[in-house]
């Protein structure tokens, strides 16, 4: 757990960080760079949630030695199985990432919603839904190593 205390914004306790896979953690089914050694290296303070339709079939392989949970959900109605998940882990407690359409309620939900925008494209509803709008997953890591970007980017 680490505490955010960002001025006009408020204080965030932030326990969980719920990570779409496909154009959010990879590119095609394949991790970005560095990305694995980032989630084990800050798994100390946070634990970590991939939640994914999985479309090319490679999550379980690609994240097997990343200290993270990984949910497989269904094919049907993908945003409020995500949405779920995240009212189980705490929304209050969590930063939420992600790209596609069927992330829009968790970015929106999540006590600091963060839109990716990789290779795949990243959904404007879901955009609309989030807070802030990062380059690449690597920025998540930028926040949590260096808070001062963080309030830079969100302070009021």
């Amino acid at each position: 757990m680490k505490i955010f205390d960002i001025p006009g914004f408020g204080a965030l306790e932030i326990r969980h960080i719920l990570l779409d896979y496909n154009g959010t953690l990879a590119v095609d089914g394949i991790p970005v760079p560095g990305v694995r050694e980032k989630i084990n290296t800050h798994a100390k303070t946070f634990r970590f949630h991939v939640i994914t339709a999985d479309t090319f079939g490679s999550v379980e392989a690609a994240l097997k030695d990343t200290d993270c949970t990984v949910v497989t959900i269904p094919a049907g109605d993908q945003a409020r199985a995500k949405a779920e998940h995240l009212d189980r882990l705490g929304p209050g407690h969590t930063i939420a990432c992600g790209n596609g359409a069927n992330d829009c309620f968790m970015l929106e939900q999540a006590a600091l919603g963060i839109a990716v925008l990789l290779d795949e494209g990243l959904a404007t509803r879901t955009l609309a839904a989030s807070d802030i709008l990062v380059r690449d997953i690597m920025d998540l890591f930028g926040y949590l190593e260096n808070p001062g970007r963080l309030t830079a980017c969100m302070r009021q």
